[in-house]
């Protein structure tokens, strides 16, 4: 007999899973589908919100399947009658306490209440509760709260400990008061809240949702006096086509700057020129770090979630990360310098838009850092992906019909080096490819670093360049990055360089991706940034010709007192509380 494992019977069909598992991933192992509300993959059971009950086959006795192991010969039935209205009176409880406003809220059509209910035949309303009466907390400039909306499920107070340790919100308050409330029931905005939106795919109603600018984005677009830019990071490209049904993973590249002039933006740049960009001036740092005995290891600054995370809970080692701005911010800079010289255009009547992956960006545009001594801003407003496909919905833009264009010039250049940015690892790797260049003048026959690749939190490599041996790694979501600046902080980290992003996965993984989401899903997106890296004639980014104009023309060479005027920043140390 293997004691590794144990058999038992799901709808009376025998199952073997290993020793340990939960009823609930028994019944997956066994094909059969049991709706749940508070269960997180991969964290430990709760039990809270028992939707996911089932029977003890012919006993009426139901166990919660997420939180109760597999027993050897047990026999579960997941559709007695006894089952299924259990379920329906929890989802016609949490119904009698939710507002019943489908029609206006953001998640209408993707909400599982909403889902469940239809499921399980709720067509009358059996019970009367008591809506709870909390104001909206309107205050982040990326993430919006609706307490109303909350049923209680606490998987975003559980991704917000357990995943990135920030506990920026937590249950508060007793019995029908309780509440998920940042400390002292403060706004969010006064919170250390990364606004990272890893909370909002978990939310399975409309309590937490991104800050649209789609309305300011629509008002630039009518408005004659304004010249509309876009810019796209790299991992739209491989994901908005999950919200046209199109397969996780499909590159849809050459539809995005399509939809966008349709839309009417005068422009659509390519946020990858600009992730090369970083790549020549972040490079370079690391070099003149290692020259001169600068702090080290140096630490990425691409994501904005995890520059706030170390502002609010390292802010020590702020000397440590690199003073570039992130390629968006980048981009935007030259959007309203050089390209507007060189079209002759007002930089205060330039409107810049970023389509990002990530909710965090919103904050970030709107940084006192992130704008030029004569006022305007860098980047003008932020849209997730998912707010870019309710605009080309909204335009009735036919996505799968639209054919490929380029983006368009001078800021549309990109190498593959580039692309891979989507993915965590994939500054890593960029910046290894051309740092034997950089330091040499000479090319490096390796191209790829797949030490660095992948889902895994952290990704360590030893590399050696023109005789110089760099110890990196690679690390994403902020609990990994807590444990590695704990490192540093103690003298003991080994690195030179770090890469780190603030969602699990990278940027394919951002709070403002398509939903679902999934390992699977997470794996197709990043396996499709390859591709596209793969197929590119240019994999390197000092090899990006725009890139090499941008520094003849206008920022004369990588580190330059030029760049770092339009291209690099500063932090700001901040409370936890």
């Amino acid at each position: 007999m293997d004691t590794q494992t144990v058999t038992l019977k799901i709808n009376d069909r025998p199952v073997t899973v290993p020793k340990g598992s939960t009823l609930l991933q028994a019944a997956r192992e066994a094909g059969v589908r049991i709706p749940t509300l508070c269960h997180v993959e991969g964290l430990s059971p709760t039990g809270a919100c028992r939707l996911c009950v089932v029977e003890v086959a012919g006993t009426g006795r139901l166990l919660p399947s997420c939180a109760y192991p597999a027993e050897e010969g047990m026999s579960i039935d997941t559709r007695s009658v006894s089952v299924r209205r259990a379920r329906k009176t929890i989802v016609e409880l949490l119904l009698a306490n939710h507002r019943q406003d489908c029609l206006y809220c953001v998640k209408n059509l993707q909400c599982e209440l909403q889902s469940l209910a239809a499921e399980y035949g709720v067509r009358e309303k059996r019970f009367e509760g008591r809506i709870r009466a909390y104001h909206q907390d309107l205050s982040s400039p990326a993430l919006e709260r609706d307490p109303e909306k909350c049923i209680l499920c606490g998987r975003c107070v559980r991704v917000c400990e357990e995943i990135q340790q920030v506990g920026a919100i937590d249950f508060t308050r007793r019995g029908f008061d309780t509440m998920v409330l940042p400390a002292f029931n403060r706004d969010l905005s006064l919170s250390p809240c990364t606004y990272c939106g890893q909370c909002i795919p978990e939310c399975p109603t409309g309590a937490l949702r991104e800050k649209s600018h789609l309305k300011q984005v629509w008002n630039a677009l009518n408005d004659p006096d304004m010249f509309v830019v876009a810019q796209v990071a790299p991992a739209i490209r491989v994901a908005l086509g999950e919200e046209f049904g199109l397969p996780a993973g499909t590159v849809v590249t050459g539809r995005i700057p399509a939809a966008l002039h349709r839309l009417g933006f005068q422009r659509a740049f390519d946020t990858n020129l600009a992730a090369d960009l970083t790549i020549m001036e972040e490079a370079s740092e690391l070099i003149h770090r290692l020259q001169h005995g600068q702090p080290l290891p140096m630490l990425t600054s691409c994501s904005p979630g995890w520059v706030k995370y170390i502002e609010h809970f390292y802010p020590e080692l702020l000397p440590n990360v690199s003073t570039c701005k992130s390629p968006h911010m980048m981009l935007g800079a030259l959007v309203k310098s050089y390209f507007a010289r060189k079209e002759g255009l007002d930089p205060a009547k330039i409107f810049v838009v970023s389509i990002m992956p990530c909710t965090a960006k919103k904050y970030e545009a709107q940084r006192p850092e992130m704008a030029s001594p004569e006022g305007w801003r860098d980047v003008d407003a932020v849209l997730t992906t998912r707010e870019l496909a309710r605009m080309i919905r909204t335009a009735g833009i036919q996505f799968g019909r639209l054919g490929d264009v380029p983006f368009d010039e001078p800021l549309g250049i990109a190498t593959g080096a580039g692309d891979i940015f989507g993915a965590s690892g994939g500054v890593m790797e960029a910046a290894l490819r051309s740092a034997h260049f950089l330091l040499t003048g000479k090319e490096d026959a390796r191209v790829d670093f797949e030490q660095v690749r992948g889902l895994a939190g952290v990704k360590a490599a030893t590399v050696e360049l023109a005789g110089t041996t760099l110890r990196v790694a690679a690390v994403s979501d902020l609990k990994n990055a807590g444990a590695v600046l704990e490192q540093i902080r103690t003298g003991s980290a080994p690195y030179q360089f770090v890469e780190i992003m603030c969602c699990p996965g990278g940027c394919i993984n951002g709070g403002g991706q398509p939903l679902p989401r999934s390992r699977e899903i997470l794996q197709a997106r990043a396996n499709a940034i390859y591709e596209i890296d793969r197929e590119k004639p240019a994999r390197r980014s000092h090899q990006n010709t725009g890139v090499q104009k941008l520094y003849e023309e206008f920022l004369e060479k990588p580190h330059s007192e030029a760049a770092h005027r339009l291209l690099h920043t500063h932090y700001t140390g901040r409370t936890r509380y």
